[in-house]
């Protein structure tokens, strides 16, 4: 089976919070890398996402730490839809 990573970068407005964390994170531009993993078997190249992570901190943003930290994609969803519709 052939594994691969996409990455796609989110820009949040507003600061927001994840399920599991004990803070918001701040507004800013946040890379959000999908690992996916091949389906064999079928008559063409299809994909399952098995896992999503967030790198932290923002991007630009100076820190002495820097982690990819496992999220539930359908979080990061909810949270990017309620921040594109606060004023």
């Amino acid at each position: 089976m052939a594994n691969r990573t996409t990455q796609t970068i989110v820009h949040f407005v507003h600061a927001f919070l994840l399920p599991g964390f004990t803070k918001p994170l701040v507004a800013g531009d946040y890379r959000i890398d999908h690992d996916e993993e091949s389906i064999e078997g079928l008559s063409r190249l299809a994909w399952h996402r098995i896992g999503s992570f967030i790198h932290l901190p923002a991007i630009g943003v100076q820190s002495a730490t820097h982690q990819m930290v496992p999220i539930n994609p359908s979080d990061l969803n909810a949270a990017f839809a309620k921040d594109i519709k606060r004023p």
